[in-house]
């Protein structure tokens, strides 16, 4: 009996391997999950107009997600935004940014203005629906679309 039981622990030592490289292999395979997960976000970069610029990856997206929405997950995040906006939907202004409130009209003033992907936004920051992957850039700057 030892006999066999000796033999059962050889079978065991060597079924050992294969069972090491079947658990690394499903290990492997994990990180493209993870992968789709960050498919199903976007990006948001926020340039301050004086050299400094914050940017907050990895901010939720779902089907239909505007760039508010995208702002207000950004809120949420360890060292995200704060932000303001007046009106709703198609007449949703986007006001202050962290600490950087709009300068209003007028030659040499400086007001928030966002690009999509380098296009700029052309509405509300509030309808403007978004696609994962998408990077949003907010720049406090004179010129509408430069």
């Amino acid at each position: 009996m030892t006999r066999l039981a000796g033999a059962r622990d050889v079978e065991r030592r060597a079924f050992a391997p294969t069972v090491a490289i079947f658990v690394f292999a499903l290990a492997w395979a994990a990180p493209p999950a993870a992968g789709q997960e960050a498919a199903q976000t976007v990006r948001l970069l926020v340039d301050y107009g004086d050299g400094v610029s914050k940017t907050v990856s990895s901010v939720a997206w779902t089907k239909g997600s505007t760039v508010l929405d995208a702002m207000k997950a950004a809120t949420a995040r360890p060292h995200g935004i704060s932000f303001s906006y007046t009106g709703a939907d198609a007449a949703a202004t986007l006001t202050r940014i962290d600490d950087v409130p709009n300068e209003g009209g007028g030659s040499g003033r400086k007001n928030w203005q966002y690009w999509v992907n380098d296009a700029y936004g052309d509405r509300s920051f509030a309808t403007f629906e978004l696609q994962a992957q998408d990077v949003v850039v907010w720049r406090f700057a004179t010129e509408q679309g430069k």
